[in-house]
């Protein structure tokens, strides 16, 4: 909307000052004719305001006529060949802003109107085309870089977008493969052990040796639909490249990686992870191991503080570090926070990154627990 207003006030001013011109030329004209506005020479000029203000016709008809009329008539006709030469000069046609101010001084020198650009000084006029040939062409200039640069800015913002499109896809997707794995590892489970306790049925009643069949198909049934489900959405990158599934490993073990590494970690870790979902526990996994990754590659011998609350009623996160040495070489900042947070808020919560004060960079999240009646049973 700024821009749209931008330009519509541009084109009302280019307006005003062509209609100032042409009333200055034509006022200037009446002077020297005695006090006669109708006359060829006021005619010229209105024509030529009008082919300056509408552009109509081939890019050289408007300038043409400026300087046809300034050699003509000299001074009063002036103003107007000075607009004409800039905008040939901003359209990058300067050589023929340069041959229409010659056509008006040669005019001029062989015409000897009255009030001619030769004088009061020889080479007063000339100054002032010229001025208008460099000033076109400095502002046409400056007009093309800031709308390439708007042009390069707009691309670059396209670009983000699209990489971030292309985060979040990714992070759905280890999402569906890694909850892939974990489910599909405990609906087998349930599936043995039914079918172990159905191979006894001699021992059990009817009843239940009919509800174990009935949890088996079930369970075997899920195990399927979640086979062609998500796994249906893995991808070569995603399809078990990092070995055992993420919720099968403790985040203490990222931490006394990164501790082997060299990092400072001062970590608390309360309640059980056995007493938040696996998806929270995935997304804690991830959460410190990107959080750590990044204070390493940004923050080099910083130290690093990890909170992390399996709850109930939430999972929470906290990973600070403070200002460290500066890496040797800058390192660019890719899109796994654009992921991370696309991971809690599927879960439900909020992530915020940045600045903790004090020079600090501070990573948090908060996933709440579902609550009891979201989750209902196996069969």
């Amino acid at each position: 909307m700024d821009r749209e207003q931008g330009r519509r006030w541009a084109v009302y001013g280019r307006w005003g000052l062509v209609a100032l011109l042409t009333l200055a030329a034509v006022q200037n004209g009446a002077s020297i004719a005695g006090g006669q506005y109708l006359t060829p020479r006021s005619a010229v000029a209105v024509a030529c305001g009008v082919l300056l203000l509408l552009r109509r016709g081939h890019w050289l008809l408007a300038p043409a006529v400026a300087a046809a009329a300034a050699g003509v008539w000299g001074w009063p006709m002036l103003s107007l060949l000075l607009l004409a030469l800039f905008d040939l000069a901003s359209d990058r046609h300067t050589p023929a802003a340069v041959a229409c101010a010659a056509v008006a001084l040669t005019g001029n020198a062989l015409l000897h109107p009255e009030v001619s650009l030769w004088r009061p000084q020889q080479y007063g006029s000339s100054l002032f085309l010229l001025l208008a040939v460099v000033g076109g062409s400095w502002m046409g200039n400056r007009r093309r870089l800031v709308r390439a640069l708007n042009t390069q800015v707009e691309h670059l913002r396209i670009e983000r977008e699209l990489r971030e499109q292309a985060a979040r896809s990714a992070e759905r997707s280890a999402i569906a493969a890694e909850m892939h794995d974990v489910l599909a590892h405990r609906l087998s489970l349930i599936a043995l052990h039914t079918g172990v306790l159905a191979t006894r049925k001699e021992a059990l009643p009817a009843p239940v040796v009919e509800r174990l069949a009935l949890l088996r198909t079930a369970s075997t049934d899920a195990l399927t639909d979640l086979r062609d489900v998500l796994g249906a959405l893995r991808t070569p990158d995603t399809g078990g490249a990092e070995g055992p599934a993420p919720a099968l490993r403790d985040v203490g073990e990222v931490i006394e990686q990164a501790r082997a590494a060299g990092q400072r970690i001062d970590s608390t870790i309360e309640g059980r992870p056995e007493q938040a979902p696996a998806a929270h526990r995935l997304a804690v996994f991830r959460l410190v191991r990107e959080a750590l990754t990044n204070a390493r590659k940004h923050a080099p011998d910083a130290p690093v503080r990890v909170r992390v609350d399996y709850g109930p009623p939430a999972t929470l996160i906290e990973v600070v570090n403070t200002p460290g040495g500066r890496a040797a070489q800058p390192v660019p900042s890719g899109f796994g926070l654009v992921g991370l947070r696309e991971r809690v808020e599927a879960l439900g919560g909020h992530l915020s990154a940045g600045s903790g004060g004090a020079g600090t960079w501070r990573l948090a999240a908060r996933i709440p627990h579902p609550a009891p009646d979201q989750i209902g049973p196996l069969t």
